[in-house]
């Protein structure tokens, strides 16, 4: 049986969303797949959206977009959840200009009173390199904060 909350962890390319989709396909026969990525309209981001999908084929996944507003779509789950993944709903949120803090608290919020069990994964980057630009540097220690 998943825990209340659990949290997926793994560098870029690590196979953490095919794990975290095995917790949860292992502890229901029905679930709910969160997407956080959005179409940007370049081919390579399509095609890994595709892989996603194609990966998920064959299982009762209800697959909800939650590009950025991530808590509300907690509020209405009834079975297991994955969320897919945190790092892209930062970036989504860094982008709209929304804080991060804030709708983190809010999503933190909505977990802990979402009645069903709930799965997020997110990049670890805090074990790599120091991202040279200002930008960069501010979204690893977002994340950071956000993973914690």
């Amino acid at each position: 049986m998943l825990p209340p909350l659990t949290l997926v962890l793994g560098g870029a390319r690590s196979g953490k969303s095919a794990y975290a989709e095995g917790l949860v396909m292992g502890a229901s026969a029905a679930a709910v797949y969160v997407a956080t990525a959005r179409d940007t309209g370049d081919a390579e981001m399509r095609e890994r959206i595709a892989a996603h999908r194609r990966r998920r084929s064959g299982f009762a996944w209800r697959v909800v977009e939650a590009p950025l507003d991530l808590a509300d779509a907690l509020a209405s789950a009834d079975s297991p959840v994955l969320v897919d993944c945190l790092s892209l709903w930062l970036a989504n949120l860094m982008e709209a200009g929304r804080d991060p803090v804030a709708e983190g608290k809010r999503l933190l919020a909505a977990a802990r009173g979402c009645s069903a069990r709930v799965v997020f994964v997110s990049l670890e980057v805090g074990l790599g390199v120091i991202p040279v630009s200002s930008s960069g540097r501010l979204f690893r220690d977002r994340l950071g904060v956000l993973n914690q």
